[in-house]
């Protein structure tokens, strides 16, 4: 059977699949992308907060992912309690790293003539500061995207729900009947999922992002 063939032949459960994947990551990516930006602004201002926020995040990041649902299995057990936790805590690093990073880079002058007007520290916050460092903030999120389009595809070692399952039921099984098929289909969907929702981002940046910031 041919990689096509195994596909059509499958259509309904790859659909379903996908789907799946797709939704764990958003969800997964919208709950580090709200804790993440809340901890950038919580600690900008400190840098000593701000580092310690960055690194133990990075501390985290540096533990294989596989290691890390093992650690969870016994906590959390399996299915998509594991996967949703370890893919929430590998995205938070960027986003996280891009808050802190694009809040500090806006001119304290912009920041000063707001305040000038009467703004207070909230409103110039909103107003004035997360406007100019979304463009640098989106970026973490892409990339945070990115990683748990990937960190999901090995959530399957958990039983995790996605298009994982297809790569590791073929690998599990190389040698045998359709094992490479299953192995390509789960990859080229991952892939081709990754590639939908980095457009997605490139079309929210274009609506979101004004000409001159984005310039």
């Amino acid at each position: 059977m041919s990689l096509w063939e195994y596909i059509a032949d499958r259509r309904d459960l790859l659909l379903f699949e996908a789907v799946q994947h797709a939704s764990m990551v958003a969800q997964c990516v919208l709950i580090a992308a709200l804790a993440g930006v809340l901890a950038g602004v919580a600690t900008y201002r400190r840098p000593r907060l701000s580092g310690l926020a960055t690194s133990t995040a990075g501390v985290v990041f540096t533990v294989p992912s596989l290691a890390l649902l093992g650690l969870l299995i016994p906590v959390l057990g399996l299915g998509v309690a594991p996967s949703v936790v370890a893919i929430t805590i590998y995205a938070l690093l960027p986003i996280i790293r891009n808050t802190v990073v694009g809040l500090s880079g806006v001119d304290p002058a912009l920041v000063d003539a707001a305040r000038g007007i009467g703004m207070s520290r909230r409103r110039s916050l909103l107003r004035v500061e997360l406007p100019l460092a979304w463009p640098v903030i989106l970026i973490g999120i892409r990339v945070a995207t990115q990683l748990a389009m990937g960190i999901g595809a090995v959530a399957a070692y958990v039983s995790g729900p996605g298009l994982g399952e297809q790569i590791f039921s073929g690998l599990a099984r190389l040698g045998g009947a359709n094992a490479v098929n299953s192995a390509l289909t789960g990859t080229i969907g991952i892939a081709v999922l990754a590639l939908l929702f980095d457009a997605c981002y490139v079309l929210i940046g274009r609506l979101t992002i004004p000409g001159g910031v984005r310039a």
